[in-house]
């Protein structure tokens, strides 16, 4: 459950994110890289998807740590940490590639570090062990 509930946290917040705070931003990145608008807003369930998975991923990140650094709010936050930096790795590498411009990555690091901590805390505060 709380896998599911860390999901719809970060589906709620991205939704915010990317469909209002950075919608400019995208509109550029689409314009700059000569992207098909029909394709990308026909990928829309395609990160439905992915944002539940990766509530799964982070609430499954908290409970293999759990034991090593007890339950709680700071055990949820170093989850949400985890994946979040292998993720901003990523796309440190696309921005060098020049995929994704600095500001993109600089504000898409900001917002996904907090739907990360935020989705880990929801996520961590509904899991319990069996």
């Amino acid at each position: 459950m709380g896998g599911l509930l860390a999901g719809v946290v970060a589906n709620a917040l991205d939704f915010v994110w990317y469909q209002i705070v950075m919608a400019g931003d995208m509109e550029t990145m689409i314009q700059r890289l000569n992207l098909d608008r029909a394709m990308v807003d026909g990928n829309a369930m395609t990160w439905v998807v992915i944002d539940f998975l990766y509530g799964i991923l982070l609430v499954w990140t908290y409970a293999a740590i759990r034991p090593r650094c007890g339950p709680g709010p700071s055990t949820a936050i170093y989850a949400a940490l985890i994946p979040f930096t292998g993720a901003t790795l990523m796309q440190v590498g696309l921005m060098s590639m020049g995929i994704f411009t600095l500001s993109s990555t600089v504000k898409g690091a900001v917002l996904f570090l907090i739907t990360s901590v935020a989705a880990s805390l929801a996520g961590a505060a509904v899991y319990k062990e069996d």
